[in-house]
């Protein structure tokens, strides 16, 4: 009964995989689709790139957190999955406070569409 239960959840768990890729197949057939995929991915990755980041320089939030002088509860909500009220002043300190060697880039893209027209 329990390997039973075990492998409907693998199916269940296939079925969802194979969901995905066809809505994403979907989603990236188009120019438009594939830039509002990009952009979504990108903020949503935002978040573990700045952990990330904060890991490699050997800092804690703790420790990050002294160095900007804010609650190491503010750096976890930074750095929190799916958080999106970033300021560009905010994200500016927060690569300022990780030391030497890090920087904080944006990439502007104009849309193809004013190009041409």
């Amino acid at each position: 009964m329990a390997q039973e239960a075990v492998e409907a959840v693998r199916d269940l768990a296939a079925e969802g995989a194979e969901q995905y890729e066809r809505w994403r197949e979907r989603v990236l057939s188009t120019p438009e689709g594939q830039q509002a995929y990009e952009e979504e991915s990108a903020k949503l990755d935002l978040w573990l790139q700045l952990v990330e980041a904060r890991q490699e320089a050997g800092l804690t939030q703790a420790e990050l957190a002294e160095r900007l002088g804010v609650s190491q509860a503010q750096v976890a909500r930074l750095e929190r999955r799916g958080y999106e009220s970033y300021t560009l002043n905010s994200l500016r300190r927060y690569v300022a406070a990780l030391g030497d060697g890090y920087r904080l880039e944006i990439t502007l893209r104009t849309p193809a569409s004013s190009l041409t027209g």
